[in-house]
């Protein structure tokens, strides 16, 4: 299903609609700070920073996860992502989409995050742990093959 537009507040609170929406925001019944707007996609300031700059890009067709999102709506979201992170100067920065509850997914809709990480410092931006593994060589060739068969599809 295609979306016209997606309200923000209601974007950010979780209770993003599965229904086409009218374009309320544009027309400012719905206040945002608007950055980036094209046929596919909609990008604005997230309400709920993790430091200056940070930023949301949806785009405007309902999927709840990337897998299930159309290619040319993936095409246009990180170009936008480009734009956004040029117009902030960042150097440092994560752009980040989650898939799903245990993977930290809020809103049950696609959504990619431009946060700028202006220091080294846990007190702005992304912070997070990465708890690396060791797979084996044994583990890892096995896994290739897996993947690779499937890919094939």
């Amino acid at each position: 299903m295609r979306l016209r537009m997606i309200p923000p507040y209601s974007y950010l609170s979780g209770s993003l609609p599965t229904a086409v929406q009218s374009s309320s925001h544009v027309t400012g019944d719905i206040p945002s700070f608007k950055l980036i707007e094209t046929d596919l996609s909609y990008s604005f300031l997230d309400a709920g920073s993790l430091s200056r700059g940070h930023a949301l890009i949806i785009p405007k067709y309902h999927a709840p996860k990337l897998h299930e999102l159309p290619d040319e709506y993936l095409a246009d979201a990180l170009p936008i992502a480009k734009k956004i992170v040029k117009a902030l100067g960042a150097e440092n920065y994560n752009i980040l989409q989650n898939n799903g509850r245990i993977a930290h997914q809020v809103v049950d809709h696609v959504h990619f995050h431009v946060i700028p990480k202006p220091s080294d410092s846990d007190a702005e931006g992304l912070v997070i742990g990465w708890p690396t593994q060791s797979p084996s060589k044994e583990e890892l060739s096995k896994l290739h093959e897996e993947l690779l068969e499937k890919l094939k599809n």
